[in-house]
């Protein structure tokens, strides 16, 4: 039933953090009784993207209506009057759009590079503005010169389906050199879909990847499928466990745990994301993976065939797009730097999802999957080896009735990585332990009253270390709660929906402390609190 609903009420998906807010929280005496033809403009609890003090620059990237799948092309040069070395670069996406309309994705490339993977919230009858803001500082070696620019927000218009999306997209640019030392000296693309030639003085390599499970079908919501065998609307031959693969001339590289993004049309109920989205729907970060061991192997002059793919969607099934970006830093005291990649060990691929059949379906999904690869460069100030290790692991418990009536997911993904780069001085570690979370059910009770109750989870914990003794550390935990209810199958004005939604953004470390709290209920923000 569930997937059934999605598909009817979803194509696409979502956008990026910094959503500011408009009127502050209202009284409780202000809230209506159900939802009505206006809600709140969409806003997130991630923190806004900070912007240094100085002279600024500003140049505008694309400026355009989405009616159908055309994209937008123009022209982007860099900006006059703050140089070509920028202590930020900020990225700022305005939309707004009215009517009926699903939520879809969408893409800005600069020279082929990708700098956004966002998405749209669904709009009310009355219309919604939103704002998008991101760093996009590490492309900079991008935006240094000419170069041609396409933005997409695939849309389909017609008699039913009648937002027109409108947007504009800058680029702002903080005057001075402070970030020119972090940022990459070039940013690559794959040519012919995968192919890279890297410089030959590469001393570290980065690969991008901005993996989205969507497209309306069901690997947009790929956590939800089950094996052929279990009588459920969205089959996967091997089940729900999904990893995204990065390899090297056929050599695994790099596994990790796609994010299960929730897009704003998600769990067959739009009304728990108008105004609160859950987390990372409007902020599509890229999975990214250090290939500085492979880079003795990529510095050699030649073509390499760098390949993504997922493992577990079923075979010649699409669904999934993973463009891939490769920023590079380069030894600017030789013009080759020579290594090896020494080593790489990876465990069997876990994948067990068993199917319980009786008056409650089940499926229970055991996954995970260990690589560890290392290799060193000789670089002009000395041998530098990169060690490299990572860890998933997944578990899901999937219950639904006959006609998924009920219609529940439990289920937790942990992604832990380790980096060592041992060279001249102290060894530096930096480790990652990424754990996601959802647990929710939808119920089609009677008189098609539809109800999801939903918690999500993003959490991370990040330790810096140097010789062993910690440097740096930071904790974050994004949680996200929702409860509405609404009647299917009738016009927009009879659905009487009602809900509640609240999201609780925590990060704190050794640079700080970030705490916002937001609450809405039937489209009304009734809380705003920062604690920090």
């Amino acid at each position: 039933m569930r997937n059934r609903i999605i598909m009817s009420m979803l194509t696409g998906a979502t956008l990026l953090a910094s959503t500011l807010l408009g009127a502050g929280p209202a009284r409780s005496a202000d809230v209506p009784a159900e939802f009505g033809t206006d809600w709140h403009d969409p806003v997130v609890a991630a923190p806004p993207v900070t912007e240094p003090a100085g002279k600024t620059c500003r140049v505008t990237l694309a400026e355009a209506q989405f009616r159908d799948f055309t994209p937008y092309k123009g022209r982007y040069s860099p900006p006059e009057g703050c140089g070509d070395r920028w202590s930020k670069v900020v990225l700022r996406l305005d939309g707004k759009v009215k009517g009926r309309q699903y939520d879809r994705l969408g893409y800005v490339h600069v020279g082929g590079v990708e700098i956004l993977r966002t998405s749209t919230p669904q709009p009310s009858p009355d219309g919604i503005e939103w704002s998008v803001s991101k760093d996009v500082t590490r492309y900079s070696d991008t935006f240094r010169a000419d170069r041609d620019v396409e933005m997409l927000i695939g849309n389909v218009v017609n008699d039913t389906y009648t937002g027109v999306i409108d947007v504009k997209v800058t680029l702002t640019f903080f005057a001075g050199g402070a970030a020119a030392r972090r940022t990459p000296d070039q940013v690559l693309t794959l040519t012919d879909g995968a192919t890279l030639t890297a410089p030959r003085n590469s001393e570290r390599i980065l690969a991008e990847v901005y993996a989205t499970g969507s497209g309306g079908g069901c690997e947009e919501y790929w956590y939800l499928t089950v094996p052929g065998s279990a009588p459920y609307s969205c089959p996967a031959d091997d089940g729900p466990y999904r990893e995204v693969q990065i390899r090297v001339d056929g050599q695994l590289a790099g596994i990790a745990a796609p994010f299960p993004t929730v897009w704003t049309g998600g769990w067959s109920n739009p009304f728990l994301w108008y105004v609160v989205p859950g987390p990372r729907a409007f902020d599509i970060k890229p999975i990214e993976y250090d290939l500085t061991p492979f880079a003795g192997l990529l510095n050699d002059g030649r073509p390499h065939r760098v390949e993504v793919s997922v493992a577990g969607v079923p075979a010649g099934q699409s669904g999934w797009s993973t463009p891939v970006n490769v920023l590079v830093w380069q030894d600017a005291g030789r013009t080759h730097v020579p290594g090896a990649l020494t080593s790489t060990k990876a465990t069997d691929l876990v994948n067990d999802s068993s199917y319980t059949p009786g008056s409650e379906h089940r499926v229970d999904t055991e996954g995970g999957h260990a690589l560890t690869v290392a290799g060193y460069v000789d670089t002009s100030h000395g041998r530098v080896t990169t060690t490299v290790s990572r860890t998933l692991a997944n578990t899901s418990v999937h219950r639904w009735t006959d006609g998924e009536t009920v219609d529940g997911l439990d289920a937790t993904w942990t992604d832990a990585e380790s980096r060592t780069v041992d060279g001249p001085g102290a060894a530096r570690t930096t480790r990652t332990q990424r754990t996601y979370a959802m647990d929710g059910t939808t119920t089609l009770g009677a008189a098609d009253r539809l109800r999801t109750v939903l918690t999500l989870g993003d959490r991370a914990a990040t330790t810096e270390t140097r010789g062993g003794v910690r440097t740096a550390w930071s904790r974050l935990d994004d949680t996200y709660t929702g409860d509405a209810t609404y009647t299917i199958n009738v016009p927009r004005d009879q659905r009487h929906a009602v809900g509640t939604t609240s999201e609780r953004y925590r990060l704190y470390g050794s640079a700080g402390c970030y705490d916002r709290t937001l609450t809405t209920a039937q489209g009304v923000l009734t809380e705003d609190r920062l604690r920090c």
